[in-house]
Formats: structure tokens, C-alpha cells, sequence
């Protein structure tokens, strides 16, 4: 049996296998030894304890746990509610500006806590109430936070991008810096569509309460009150600055940064948020460790499964095939992104990154495709699997916070939002310098 045989056998057998619903890293295991037995014998598996250990002993994964514990302390309070309230006040006299602070509070959020199911789960508890009450279009209401919790995987700091350096072995301050301006540019985009239709609809509301006789309601605050509001946010705000100063400006690392604001973030949620009993912080803390163990066993048996590939000569006959077909860079590119579009509909951004990118990274390079600007593509792609089916991870989280709403009305108000995310990954390949201009401006040209 060839390479690629036991390849499309690997593959066929990881989909059955994922697709029962084993957990992701023991499904991995379990498939790493199934067929390293069956074609090398019992020899090999004495190296799968050397070869865990081995990948969990990088210093770069110490960010993981550090991460998920500031986004934990921040998605376990009202910080959510109280970075849309404020942004809500300063665009309450805007047209449409309800649905924008939603969108620029998910953004912001993002670049709190890294994770974009929180993101989606606190803004949405906070703003999608707010949204109907005024009148918003419930697809719009919806989808705009759906699709806006996605950023989180993008907007530094990101788990997505960490797991993306280690497994490629690019620089993880380069991959932060990479996602900064396509993050504001989808920020951007999803608030001018929001504009337009959210303004559409408040003259719709206009025109029915003229009809009938009564004052359109519109809501005023003061300059006071607005100034209230940013100063509950504003700690959260200086993590976010103090995150970019230390890792962009070269005072530290990006493990020290995470520890520094993994530290800060919860000194705030005890000192605002008076999150100050054991139950308070154990809730924080399990969190923590319930995701970070989650992860390493994923990267730990990720490890092994391309330990297996390698050594059954799997992935570097796939990368050759890949190489030999002789497809034009962009037909190829064009190819792996709807690859991964599919994969992201089924499988998490943390599996996918780790599975296939031991297998793409030479072929992306032996296609003059730049790694730090491939990472940004591929984020973006998987922000659409975020929120599409079967397993669109952020659409389940908004159900559960409107249960009232219909998981249909949820996943037709994130469509656009999705054609969206296909127009800047179309940008980006058109406009490669959006990606890397920040970084090699930061940190210098990478060679």
C-alpha cells in the first residue's frame, strides 16, 4: 500500500472517528496507535510518552493557560455589560448606533479575553435584549453579535495564533501584530453594514410611530453619564494598551505579558467587580484549568498523530503530491482554503491548525505564500466555521443566551456577516501588506 493510501485511510478513519464524538485528543491517540502497529509493529510506541512530553515542554505554550485566565477573569464578570453600556452611550445618538456598539464591544472584548465564545456570550447577554426593545431587527441583533464574537480568534491577544506559531514555528508576536489591522478592517465592515441596515430599519420604526401618532423614542444621555460609563472601562481598556506596549515595544516577552495581564485582569474583577470570595474565583480559576487542559491534551496528542504521519512518510508524500500537481499558487490556495472552510464546519480552530498545518506549511512555502500572511486567511476562515453548521460553536452560545430566538433566525442574520469575512480574505490576497505591513514595521522584515 502506498503513502497516500495509508494516507486517505488515516483521513477516512479520523473523520469516522471525530465524527463519533470522542473527545478530540484521545480520538487523535487512539488513531496514532491504531495504525502505527498496523504497519510498523508495537516498536514505535514507546516513543508517543517522549514525544508528548516533548511538544508540552515549550516555553511558548506557557501563554495558553496565561490567556485563558485573563479571558476568564474578564468573561466571568459584567465587564461584557459594561464595555457595551459605554460604548452604547457615545453612539446612542448615532443612526444605527446600538448595533455598532455591539460590534465595537465584541471587538473590544476580543482584545480582552481572546475567546470568542465569551465574546459572544457576554455581549450578547448585555446588547441583543437592548437591540429588540429599540426595535432592531432580530437577524440583525443577533448575527451582528454572533459574527462579531468571532473576532476573538483574530484581535490579539489569540490562542488561534499562538497554537498557529507553535505548529509552524513562526514568531508569535509577529502573528499578533498580523491580525491587528485585518481585525479593525472587519470591525470596520461589519459596522458599515450594520449602518445601513439598522438606519433602514430605525426609519421604518420612524415612519410607523409617525403613523400612528407618537413620539419616536430616542434615548439621551449626558455628558456625564457617558464619562461614567468609559470610566468602568477604562482599566480593561489600559490591559489592552499595556498588552501592545510590552510585546510590540520589546520590554517583554509574550509569556511575561500574559502573566503581567493575567495578574492585572484579575487585581480589577476584585477590586470593580467586588469578585472577592473563594466562589467567585474558583469559578474563575476551573475555567481556566478545564480549557488549558483541554488544549495541551489536543496539542499533546496532535503531537503524536503527526509523529505518526511522519513516520508512515504520510505527510511528506502529501506535501510532494501537493507540489507535483503543478496547480497555479492561487488555484491552490483557492483549494486549501475551501478544504479548510469544510473542515472548520465540523472540526474546532485548535484541531484543524494542528492536524494540517505539519502537511501545509511546505507546501505553502514551496509557493512563495508567506506564512504570517497564511495565518491570517486561515483565522478569518475559521471565524466562518465559527458561526455556520453543523458545529458553529457561536451560534449554540447565542441560542443559549436568547433561547426565544430560533437557531434558523440566528444563522440568517450571521450570513452576511459571512460574505463579509469572504471579501477580506479576497482584500487581503489582493492587498497582502494589510497583514504584514504592521509587523514588519514593528519588529522589522522577516527573512
Amino acid at each position: 500500500m502506498s503513502e497516500l493510501q495509508i494516507g486517505g485511510l488515516i483521513l477516512l478513519a479520523t473523520l469516522i472517528v471525530l465524527f463519533s464524538g470522542l473527545p478530540i485528543a484521545w480520538g487523535l491517540t487512539l488513531i496514532s496507535v491504531g495504525f502505527l502497529v498496523a504497519f510498523e509493529g508495537a516498536a514505535p510506541l514507546a516513543n508517543i510518552p517522549i514525544v508528548m512530553m516533548d511538544e508540552l515542554a515549550s516555553f511558548a505554550l506557557l501563554t495558553i493557560p496565561l490567556f485563558i485566565l485573563l479571558g476568564a477573569a474578564i468573561g466571568g464578570t459584567n465587564a461584557g455589560r459594561d464595555i457595551y453600556e459605554s460604548l452604547h452611550r457615545w453612539l446612542a445618538r448615532v443612526p444605527g448606533g446600538l448595533v455598532i456598539a455591539n460590534i465595537l464591544a465584541c471587538g473590544l472584548f476580543s482584545a480582552i479575553s481572546g475567546s470568542s465564545p465569551a465574546t459572544a456570550a457576554a455581549i450578547g447577554k448585555a446588547g441583543v435584549p437592548e437591540m429588540r426593545r429599540r426595535g432592531i431587527p432580530i437577524r440583525l441583533a443577533t448575527g451582528s453579535v454572533c459574527a462579531g464574537g468571532t473576532l476573538g480568534i483574530l484581535i490579539p491577544p489569540s490562542i488561534t495564533m499562538i497554537l498557529y506559531g507553535i505548529s509552524t514555528e513562526t514568531s508569535i508576536g509577529r502573528l499578533f501584530l498580523a491580525g491587528v489591522i485585518p481585525g479593525i478592517m472587519l470591525v470596520l465592515m461589519f459596522a458599515a453594514y450594520a449602518w445601513l441596515v439598522s438606519l433602514v430599519a430605525e426609519r421604518k420604526l420612524q415612519a410607523a410611530h409617525a403613523l400612528a401618532n407618537r413620539e419616536f423614542e430616542s434615548i439621551r444621555y449626558t455628558f456625564a453619564e457617558k464619562m461614567d460609563g468609559l470610566g468602568r472601562v477604562a482599566p480593561f481598556i489600559l490591559i489592552v494598551i499595556m498588552i501592545a506596549y510590552a510585546m510590540y515595544g520589546g520590554i517583554a516577552t509574550p509569556s511575561e505579558v500574559a502573566a503581567i495581564s493575567a495578574a492585572l485582569a484579575l487585581a480589577l474583577v476584585v477590586v470593580i467587580y467586588k469578585a472577592r470570595t473563594r466562589q467567585d474565583q474558583w469559578k474563575i480559576f476551573r475555567e481556566t484549568v478545564r480549557e488549558s487542559t483541554m488544549i495541551l491534551m489536543i496539542i499533546a496528542a496532535a503531537a503524536v498523530f503527526s509523529y505518526m504521519m511522519s513516520l508512515l512518510y504520510v505527510t511528506q508524500s502529501a506535501a510532494q503530491w501537493l507540489v507535483d500537481l503543478g496547480l497555479n499558487r492561487w488555484v491552490l490556495m483557492a483549494a486549501i482554503n475551501v478544504f479548510l472552510l469544510v473542515a472548520g464546519m465540523f472540526l474546532p480552530p485548535v484541531a484543524i491548525i494542528l492536524m494540517v498545518m505539519p502537511i501545509l506549511t511546505p507546501v505553502l512555502e514551496a509557493n512563495n505564500f508567506d506564512l504570517i500572511w497564511f495565518a491570517v486567511i486561515l483565522t478569518i476562515n475559521m471565524e466562518i466555521g465559527l458561526i455556520t453548521p453543523p458545529v458553529g460553536l457561536n451560534l449554540y452560545v447565542l441560542k443559549g443566551v436568547v433561547p426565544d430566538v430560533s437557531l434558523k433566525d440566528i444563522l440568517i442574520g450571521s450570513m452576511p456577516f459571512v460574505f463579509l469575512m469572504f471579501a477580506s480574505m479576497f482584500i487581503l490576497a489582493v492587498f497582502p501588506d494589510l497583514a504584514l505591513w504592521l509587523p514588519n514595521q514593528m519588529m522589522g522584515a522577516a527573512h
